[in-house]
């Protein structure tokens, strides 16, 4: 019998397969320290990756909060943060005209776009796999992230082009 865990792993590991396989695939997975920029991509090694399948809302102005104004565009980037420790490894799915790379990223079995949506931090980018789909209504439907800020409007993103 699979876990949930195992089966997350194997459907991660068998997404990475066929995007490997697939045309225009960007290359080989490569695994190095990350560390997380400010506009939510991530420097791993020497490349920059953006994450497949996400959308961060760019929300440069500041929403409400208990204490004081906090940054909404910041709450993913920190959220990333947190999460890595150690070695990220990705999988390109294809290269940005910008020399940047798109890419499936894990950190310690964790997928990192799944998990910014999961929060409500990041949105599903058209195409995006249908768990992703999935995972961003569920956190705007218990008000997770960037649906339980009041006056926030999140404009759907444009489909990727590699």
């Amino acid at each position: 019998m699979i876990t949930t865990s195992a089966a997350g792993r194997a459907r991660g590991c068998l997404v990475a397969a066929l995007l490997a396989l697939a045309p225009g695939a960007a290359g080989a997975a490569f695994t190095s320290y990350a560390s997380v920029r400010a506009d939510a991509s991530l420097l791993v090694g020497s490349r920059v990756v953006r994450l497949y399948g996400t959308h961060v809302p760019a929300m440069g102005r500041t929403c409400r909060a208990n204490l004081r104004p906090v940054r909404c565009g910041s709450h993913a980037v920190l959220a990333l943060d947190f999460k890595i420790r150690g070695f990220v490894r990705c999988q390109p799915v294809y290269r940005n005209r910008d020399r940047s790379v798109t890419a499936l990223c894990h950190n310690r079995g964790v997928d990192l776009g799944a998990y910014l949506i999961r929060r409500g931090w990041a949105v599903a980018a058209p195409g995006a796999p249908f768990e992703y789909r999935v995972q961003e209504r569920i956190a705007r439907q218990r008000g997770m992230g960037v649906w339980g800020l009041a006056g926030v409007a999140i404009a759907s993103p444009a489909a990727p082009r590699p």
